[in-house]
C-alpha cells in the first residue's frame, strides 16, 4: 500500500501549480503588512498632537529641528502607517502607500542606528526589513486582487 511514483508525480505537480500564485500571495503580503501598519499607526493617532511631537523629533536625525516641523512630520509618519497600511491592506493606491511606508521605515532605521543600535540586529533591522518589502512592492504593485481606482467598492 504504497505510494506510487506517478501519484507522488502528480501531488507535487498539484503543489507546485497552487504556489504559483502571484496575486494571492501579494494580497496575503499586502493584508498582513497592512494590518500590522494600521495596528502600529493607532496607537499615534489616538496619541494625538504629543505622539506626533515625540515621532517627529526624530527629524532632527536629518537636522531638521523647528519644532512645528516635529509635529508635521510626525503627523505625516501616523498617517503614512495608519492610513498608508489601510491602502495597502485593500490594494488601493497600494505603489503610492508603499513609498510613503518606505519612507517612514527609513527614517525610523536611521533613528535607531543613531541611537546605537545596529542594522542587522534587534532594534534597526526591523524597520530595514520593511522598507525593503515595502520597496519590493513600490515595483510589484498590488496585485490582480485590489481595489482600484474609480471601483465600487
Amino acid at each position: 500500500m504504497g505510494v506510487t511514483t506517478e501519484a507522488m508525480q502528480t501531488f507535487i505537480h498539484s503543489l507546485s501549480r497552487f504556489f504559483q500564485k502571484r496575486d494571492f500571495g501579494l494580497l496575503i503580503l499586502r493584508l498582513g503588512l497592512g494590518g500590522f501598519m494600521v495596528a502600529h499607526g493607532w496607537g499615534k493617532v489616538v496619541g494625538g498632537p504629543n505622539a506626533w511631537r515625540g515621532l517627529g523629533g526624530t527629524m532632527q536625525n536629518w537636522g531638521i529641528s523647528a519644532e512645528w516641523l516635529h509635529l508635521v512630520f510626525g503627523f505625516a509618519g501616523t498617517m503614512a502607517e495608519f492610513a498608508g497600511g489601510i491602502l495597502l491592506a485593500i490594494g488601493l493606491y497600494a505603489r503610492t502607500a508603499s513609498f510613503f511606508l518606505c519612507c517612514t521605515m527609513v527614517v525610523a532605521a536611521v533613528h535607531k542606528v543613531q541611537a546605537g543600535d545596529s542594522v542587522f540586529m534587534m532594534g534597526a533591522a526591523w524597520p530595514t526589513e520593511l522598507a525593503i518589502v515595502f520597496l519590493a512592492l513600490m515595483f510589484m504593485g498590488p496585485g490582480r486582487f485590489a481595489v482600484k481606482p474609480g471601483s465600487a467598492i
